[in-house]
């Protein structure tokens, strides 16, 4: 019984730590590859998505949306929230293209050439980049998604990643490029 006991308490521990790993993600690289991993985890290592966005509120911490499928060749893809470390579906998404291309022109992959770490180092880089420029000290991140072309050209894709002053303000966003270089920052 004892052993029964002890398992069910590492299973609950288990389960509770990875409902809450994206909330409590922090805004670095480890913790964005924390949110990369629970992602995998909930829509296999092959999903394809068309967005991704990573918002944060001190008050229930990282909040996540994304529109993902499995079978890109389906057309149907699904949008999903993670609130207060819970995912749920919000819709359903029938994607519509140009004739003569597939679906997954349209799509990216994670850890193909799209990188939840990169994009966490990328934040790091821009709220050191922010402190030194600016004299704001203890930014914090108000959101961060991939910003895919709705043409497919993947060149064109990047990492956008928005800051704020910890007591809020004015927002400063940071545009870099997939392979981490700096494209430009406006406020």
């Amino acid at each position: 019984m004892k052993k029964l006991q002890f398992a069910l308490f590492i299973g609950l521990g288990l389960l509770l730590g990875s409902c809450s790993g994206a909330k409590n993600a922090e805004a670095n690289a480890e913790g964005f590859g924390q949110i990369e991993k629970e992602m995998k985890s909930k829509f296999g290592d092959n999903a394809y998505y068309t967005q991704i966005n990573i918002s944060y509120d001190k008050r229930m911490g990282n909040m996540i949306s994304t529109t993902v499928t499995d079978a890109p060749e389906s057309l149907g893809m699904g949008e999903w929230t993670n609130l207060q470390g819970v995912w749920n579906q919000t819709s359903e998404v029938t994607i519509e293209l140009p004739e003569g291309t597939k679906a997954t022109d349209f799509m990216f992959q994670l850890g193909d050439k799209i990188s939840l770490t990169k994009m966490g180092e990328l934040v790091e880089e821009s709220m050191k980049s922010l402190t030194k420029e600016k004299g704001i000290e203890n930014p914090v991140l108000d959101g961060a998604y991939i910003k895919y072309p709705d043409n497919g050209d993947i060149s064109k894709a990047q990492y956008s990643i928005m800051l704020e002053p910890e007591n809020g303000g004015t927002t400063f966003s940071y545009y870099y490029n997939l392979d981490g270089s700096f494209d430009r920052m406006n406020y």
